[in-house]
């Protein structure tokens, strides 16, 4: 089978509202600066910036702000054709803090949810190496539901699975229904994306790390878990059947001056999503993964247009 596409990325598209004064809660945020955002959206744009062949599933509203998605995802080489305008849904906007930890944020869902089987025609993800999504877009149906069905069809046409497991209560506040959906996606072996603030939220309390790798390899048998540790950089841990379990922790890429974290995780696993479609080995993959983390970090909204990031992520060996 010739999988001409990279990666399908399905979840939100939205507007970030991003706060313009630093390190201050929403509810001391004067003012706003907008930006395309939305976790599986951003992966798109960075994979497609370095040059990979992307689509985004997902669903705006047919509105200004609809508009102005459009137009940013075709300014980034992001292929539309699976993004579906809905006519009485208006687009999903979050206000986020500025903040170099973990930002606040307030959603505002609308559109995002409205994401049907239908976008996504089953021949396509017979053509796609990697199937893409987050927690925060398993979240609500229609979404869920198509997601989970689209995730057994890119399974059973052999198309490697990868999610960004990017819980909050907010986002998902029925922890049940969270743990269940979440295992059904996992059944598939997806590549798993975390961080500590999403196992803390997810578990309820400050798990240790090999107690988090257990879970996942152990429960929800995945074999691949990347846990991202903030400044202190990243754990992974791969666990194949009848093989020992391998684990690689690196340091973060050093940043001196920390613009802004939003999306940081998105470019880490999306230069690591990059490394992996590549075949390169793991431990380069995580190392072109923290590059991009850094290069985002110096930034503030999406990654900047007059970097030449495809050159800097390479010359990592």
């Amino acid at each position: 089978m010739n999988r001409d596409i990279d990666i399908i990325c399905v979840g939100e598209v939205l507007i970030d509202f991003i706060g313009h004064q630093k390190e201050v809660r929403i509810d001391q945020t004067r003012d706003y600066h907008r930006y395309l955002g939305g976790s599986p959206t951003n992966v798109a744009m960075n994979l497609a910036r370095l040059g990979m062949n992307v689509k985004l599933a997902a669903t705006r509203g047919d509105d200004g702000l609809g508009l102005y998605i459009e137009e940013k995802l075709a300014e980034n080489g992001v292929q539309t054709d699976l993004v579906r305008t809905d006519a009485v849904n208006p687009t999903s906007v979050i206000f986020v803090s500025k903040t170099t930890g973990t930002p606040d944020f307030i959603p505002y869902r609308y559109a995002d949810t409205k994401i049907t089987e239908d976008q996504i025609p089953d021949e396509l993800i017979e053509k796609t190496s990697i199937f893409h999504t987050t927690a925060f877009a398993l979240s609500k149906n229609p979404a869920r539901t198509t997601i989970l069905a689209k995730a057994k069809k890119a399974f059973e046409a052999g198309c490697t699975l990868s999610i960004d497991l990017n819980y909050s209560p907010r986002i998902f506040p029925k922890k049940e229904k969270a743990m269940e959906t979440f295992r059904k996606y996992c059944s598939y072996n997806p590549l798993v994306k975390i961080s500590e603030d999403d196992m803390e939220r997810l578990f309820g309390e400050r798990k240790s790390h090999d107690e988090i790798f257990d879970f996942f390899h152990n429960d929800f048998g995945v074999e691949l878990v990347c846990l991202t540790l903030g400044s202190d950089g990243v754990k992974l841990s791969r666990k194949r059947k009848k093989e020992s379990q391998e684990i690689i922790e690196l340091p973060a890429a050093r940043v001196e001056n920390i613009l802004d974290a939003t999306g940081a995780g998105d470019a880490f696993w999306s230069g690591f999503l990059f490394a992996y479609i590549k075949e390169y080995e793991v431990e380069r993959c995580l190392k072109i993964a923290l590059s991009l983390a850094a290069i985002k970090l110096q930034h503030v909204g999406r990654l900047p247009q007059n970097v030449d990031i495809l050159t800097q992520l390479l010359d990592f060996k």
